[in-house]
């Protein structure tokens, strides 16, 4: 299992939010290239990163910041927020991006999902956010009406390779990761997942690789201290 530990901008800043309210937002560094680089010295090979701005209204205000991570550290680097469209999904592959998320956009528009997987393959994920058992949109502002497996279910036969899934009233909150969720959506698709949201503990990171998940994020716990991420890192090997 791999460990994306993750930054979350806003104004170029590293942030996080608590389930996913921006009226509780909390800024950890003005600088959130030295925090890719603690995440290197950790031994990190894979950073998550969104783009809380862009998640809101589709743009791209933290390219900048996206690009000197990638740069400056040689981390493999997967970004979300915002990629609504072709031109933006373009522009981050081409300062270097591993992966690009697809989240509200995989919800509202096929079409581009079904044009970016057929275009880049294994570059592109989605995002499958979950809020009361149905996938949220909009930087979790709206809820759609697609439960969480028939989402799925779609992705998987669309092609998409990969699926960040995270249980939003989880995140941020250090209460433990939703297992019963990662167990069994890894038992019903053969889709790689990645859990993201409320991974609090190295007991979490224990139990995400005894169900042999692709990937997990750490978040806030890297941010409080409550996990190190070097040992995390360890474990998941």
């Amino acid at each position: 299992m791999i460990i994306l530990p993750a930054i979350d901008m806003y104004d170029k800043k590293a942030v996080r939010l608590f389930k996913g309210d921006y009226s509780k937002m909390t800024v950890y560094s003005d600088d959130p290239v030295e925090i890719a680089r603690d995440f290197k010295r950790c031994g990190a090979e894979f950073i998550h990163l969104v783009d809380l701005e862009g998640a809101k209204d589709g743009t791209t205000p933290n390219i900048d910041v996206v690009e000197r991570i990638i740069k400056e550290t040689g981390l493999k680097a997967e970004i979300g927020g915002g990629i609504r469209s072709k031109e933006t999904l373009e522009r981050y592959l081409s300062i270097g991006v591993s992966r690009v998320i697809l989240g509200t956009a995989a919800v509202t528009d096929r079409e581009f999902l079904i044009w970016a997987v057929k275009n880049f393959g294994e570059k592109i994920a989605v995002g499958a956010d979950i809020k009361d058992g149905f996938v949220a949109i909009k930087g979790w502002l709206e809820k759609s009406e697609i439960r969480c497996e028939e989402f799925f279910l779609d992705m998987e036969k669309i092609g998409v390779k990969t699926i960040i899934c995270t249980d939003i009233s989880k995140d941020g909150a250090m209460q433990g990761t939703n297992r019963s969720l990662y167990k069994e959506l890894s038992q019903k698709f053969s889709i790689d997942i990645v859990a993201s949201g409320g991974v609090s503990s190295l007991d979490d990171i224990s139990a995400l690789k005894e169900m042999q998940l692709y990937g997990a994020i750490v978040g806030k716990a890297y941010y409080i201290k409550a996990i190190d991420l070097e040992e995390a890192i360890r474990l998941s090997r």
